[in-house]
């Protein structure tokens, strides 16, 4: 049996999704709700050790994470460090590192941190909406 860490270069799908939802700081509860009901942390946690994931499940999660299907497809860590290795190697090294873009980053990160908060926020409000009316129906 072959593993991915026998063969680096084979790409984990349930693996790409853990780290893009790491990246915008979701957690696997939220990301069970978000997919449905039949969905829970446990079964984000079985997907996320899925070497290959069924195409209609990939396409479901890149529409609630933003990203393309084939991010999660085909995302290979290994081939991003030998894209960026080859860039440094092959080109003036002093252009490549004095690289000024026209934007801050640090601005990015930070609007792409407030618009996860008030994401957060928004599916806070939303459940306690529904424990509201779970409430009133009980009653």
């Amino acid at each position: 049996m072959s593993t991915t860490a026998e063969n680096p270069n084979k790409i984990h799908q349930g693996r790409n999704v853990k780290r893009f939802r790491e990246m915008l700081g979701l957690k696997q509860e939220a990301l069970a709700l978000e997919l449905g009901g039949e969905w829970s942390q446990k079964r984000v946690s079985l997907l996320e050790q899925k070497e290959v994931i069924e195409d209609d499940i990939i396409e479901q999660v890149a529409k609630i994470l933003k990203v393309p299907e084939e991010a999660i497809k085909n995302f290979n860590e290994e081939a991003v460090f030998n894209i960026i290795g080859n860039t440094v190697n092959n080109h003036d090294q002093a252009a490549f590192f004095n690289y000024y873009p026209t934007f801050n980053p640090i601005d990015k990160l930070i609007e792409l941190f407030e618009e996860n908060k008030k994401l957060y926020q928004e599916l806070l409000a939303s459940e306690r909406e529904k424990v509201e009316l779970l409430k009133k129906q009980s009653h």
